[in-house]
């Protein structure tokens, strides 16, 4: 197979995020600065699919930041069920790569109705969305052919720090959010492929987060699911030990994707727990004593961490699609744009 859309697209993500860098002074400052002016006491998201992770990644660095809480809204409440929200002196921020779902448009229109300061992070400059938006932030990925979103997710996390960052005056992550490109292209570069030998005649996985890297999970589940035809579950590292504990035994396979941040310590604790039930655990810790350790790019700083890991993932998911005789760039029943109603 000749190198698949998916693979150039991933080697684009060092370019990527250094051209959304590059610009971030422009309307994400301007975002930034009617933020800290309006101070909203909480902030609702509107996003689906991988755009939805986003959302969610950003919704734990905001309350961890920010001290702002975060709520998703479901899309439907405003296009199918009409319902109006009093959103007066919140924010609301949608992400979507098209900006044309008309769910998403309308539950963006819906929350600007209700009193909401909106924001729309896309990659299509003019779409529907930003139209409907009072700010609107191009991530500035460049045409993305895959159906595997890739470097637009990885932008849209990063142009939600930025916005952060300008937002609370964090001049820590703004530094943090420049040395990026250079800990993608480490990233990348991470070798994960003795995860394949664990998964062979293997139909499901777990994947493992905590806080911010719950979201990069979720992320990686979908892909999982997307290019190789694999059923992979997200869970968070304290919930799995409920009831999805249960399903784990000799030889289950586990990845879990740990941080350099508070959660650390007890991620490695879950991995080894598990590797001591007799299953088969991949975790980017050191901590880890029995669990498998997956080299990993560490940014140095405990919110941007996890963005090098789905790198760092996305890499290792597009070739392990082709290990299985699979071209990602076509999985079924699927297209690039979806917009659902």
């Amino acid at each position: 197979m000749t190198e698949t859309h998916m693979r150039r697209e991933i080697a684009e993500i060092p370019e990527a995020a250094a051209r959304l860098l590059d610009a971030s002074d422009g309307a994400l400052a301007a975002a930034g600065r009617q933020l800290r002016e309006l101070s909203p006491p909480v902030v609702a998201t509107v996003a689906r699919g991988s755009s939805d992770h986003a959302a969610s990644f950003l919704k734990y660095a905001i309350e961890i930041t920010a001290g702002v809480p975060v709520a998703s809204l479901g899309p439907s409440i405003a296009s199918i069920y009409g319902a109006r929200l009093k959103l007066a002196n919140a924010a609301c921020l949608t992400i979507s790569q098209s900006g044309k779902s008309p769910d998403i448009v309308a539950m963006a229109e819906a929350a600007r109705a209700g009193g909401a300061l909106t924001i729309a992070i896309n990659n299509t400059a003019g779409s529907p969305l930003a139209l409907a938006s009072d700010h609107s932030i191009d991530i500035l990925a460049g045409v993305e052919k895959s159906v595997a979103a890739t470097k637009s997710f990885v932008n849209s996390a990063v142009a939600g720090l930025l916005l952060m960052a300008h937002w609370t005056g964090d001049d820590d992550l703004l530094a943090a959010l420049r040395r990026l490109p250079e800990h993608f292209s480490k990233a990348i570069d991470c070798d994960w492929m003795p995860i394949a030998s664990a998964l062979t005649g293997e139909n499901s996985l777990f994947i493992l987060g905590r806080g911010p890297s719950v979201a990069i999970a979720n992320e990686a589940a979908l892909k999982f699911k997307e290019t190789c035809a694999m059923h992979a579950e997200a869970y968070s590292a304290a919930e799995v030990m409920h009831g999805p504990l249960a399903l784990v035994g000799p030889g289950f396979p586990v990845v879990a994707l740990a941080a350099r941040d508070a959660s650390e310590p007890s991620m490695a604790q879950t991995a080894d727990l598990m590797s001591g039930k007799g299953a088969s655990v991949f975790v980017t810790s050191a901590l880890a004593e029995k669990a498998t350790k997956l080299p990993h790019a560490a940014t140095g700083h405990p919110i941007t961490d996890p963005l090098t890991l789905i790198v760092s993932f996305y890499a290792f998911v597009e070739a392990f699609a082709r290990h299985r005789g699979l071209n990602p760039d076509q999985p079924p029943n699927l297209r690039k744009v979806t917009e659902t109603i």
